[in-house]
């Protein structure tokens, strides 16, 4: 288990702190996310399903197996079952504190730190239901917080169906003349892997007015590389 970040020389650009500072603490928990809020990120990254009763929870595989031992599919049980399960800790030993987070948690967090929600939508989710997550995250008078990310451009669309100015990243491997013209005609940015990317391939979608950030970067000599190509975002599980 890692003691601490590694540092690197980012320049300009804004580090994400991938599922909170997953390097350090278990992934998508709360002590993840405090880390994050305690050091220099500008955002923290997550993943949201919905559970079967319709409420919103914080998990990356959509299985509680790898990080709990429990096969439990968070969408096939209720908000209360997956958040019973008790997580394991970095050392592979189950930690009595270590839930799945909600998305008031989360988000209450970043606000308290002042730290961007950076928000991935992993369900297929219906018009109604982002616009209760929405709502949920207005209640909490942070939706100005928060960038929303998605596999799923459809997700991204119904976002924007009901804001039309709220920051969105299609999140993809692909930086083809294709992908530019289509985020570029929905205004979006990129969130990409960053073996993809090209100094080239860079200079093509910031001269499209597109926003970059890539995932998962984990080397400092790639983090700085990156950074010296003018990537906006970088998101890491170590670096800061």
């Amino acid at each position: 288990m890692a003691a601490n970040t590694i540092k690197f020389n980012k320049g300009n650009t804004l580090a994400v702190a991938h599922r909170g500072v997953s390097g350090l603490e278990t992934e998508n928990t709360c002590a993840a996310f405090i880390a994050a809020g305690n050091r220099t990120y500008w955002g923290v990254e997550t993943d949201v399903y919905r559970t079967a009763d319709g409420k919103f929870i914080l998990n990356h595989d959509g299985n509680l197996k790898r990080i709990a031992g429990e096969d439990l599919a968070v969408e096939q049980v209720s908000f209360d079952v997956a958040r019973a399960a008790t997580l394991y800790d970095k050392d592979g030993v189950k930690r009595g504190d270590l839930h799945l987070a909600s998305v008031d948690e989360y988000v209450r967090i970043c606000k308290k730190y002042g730290k961007i929600c950076v928000l991935e939508l992993k369900s297929n989710f219906t018009d109604e239901e982002i616009a209760s997550l929405c709502a949920l995250i207005k209640e909490l008078d942070y939706l100005d917080g928060v960038t929303f990310i998605a596999f799923n451009i459809e997700n991204l669309y119904k976002v924007r169906a009901l804001y039309p100015e709220q920051p969105c990243q299609f999140l993809t491997g692909d930086v083809s003349d294709a992908t530019l013209a289509c985020l570029a005609e929905h205004k979006l940015d990129l969130d990409v892997h960053y073996p993809a990317l090209t100094k080239e391939r860079v200079d093509a979608f910031h001269a499209a007015g597109i926003k970059i950030n890539c995932w998962t970067v984990d080397n400092a000599a790639d983090g700085e590389r990156l950074a010296e190509w003018g990537v906006d975002y970088i998101t890491t599980n170590i670096l800061e």
